[in-house]
């Protein structure tokens, strides 16, 4: 997904607020937001739709809504995005046992539990908060012989601290808002510049 923790920091610089108080906003907001979806496709999209004039959009605003559901329809929407890409993978008969989770978004733990049960798997998020550069860094000791193998590097360099597994109390709100989700980027699309 192109970006997912700079949507939040995107939301916090707009609203002028600070990413712990959004969070703690956002936890007040049941999963759904009330029907709030957020289209998180503000600089385009690589996975699954290659899209760079993709935008994003709040749908289902109400007067209800406020900086708490906007915050928390961005974090799902995110989460909506990533199972978006893990759908890619699943249709080919691959099946994930967890997901590895790092960066921006990782640090916030309500993040964490919306994302969980939108993929429908436990998340372990790793030692290092660095997310795709300590990736590329493992990469690198592979071809420059520090690990024989990607395997063995991310075995020795990602270590998890922490596991997560998914709030049952919340999927089934969460495939309800996914399948909504889906319908977003093609309902978009005539709107896109």
């Amino acid at each position: 997904m192109l970006g997912g923790g700079r949507l939040f920091a995107w939301l916090r610089d707009v609203l002028d607020e600070r990413a712990d108080a959004l969070d703690t906003a956002a936890e007040q907001w049941a999963p759904g937001a009330e029907g709030l979806l957020f289209a998180p496709y503000l600089a385009g999209e690589r996975t699954p739709h290659a899209d760079p004039h993709a935008r994003g959009a709040f749908v289902g605003l109400s007067l209800r809504h406020d900086r708490g559901a906007l915050a928390r329809a961005v974090m799902e929407g995110v989460a909506y995005g990533l199972r978006d890409s893990l759908e890619l993978p699943r249709e080919l008969g691959v099946t994930a046992q967890a997901g590895r989770i790092s960066g921006g978004g990782a640090r916030s733990a309500l993040w964490i539990r919306i994302v969980a049960p939108v993929l429908g798997l436990p998340l372990e998020r790793t030692a290092s908060e660095e997310g795709s550069a300590f990736g590329a860094a493992l990469l690198a000791g592979v071809r420059a012989g520090i690990f024989p193998d990607v395997a063995t590097a991310v075995e020795q360099g990602l270590a998890v601290r922490e596991r997560v597994k998914p709030d049952t109390a919340w999927a089934d709100a969460y495939t309800e808002g996914y399948f909504r989700f889906r319908a977003l980027y093609p309902a978009l699309r005539p709107f896109e510049t």
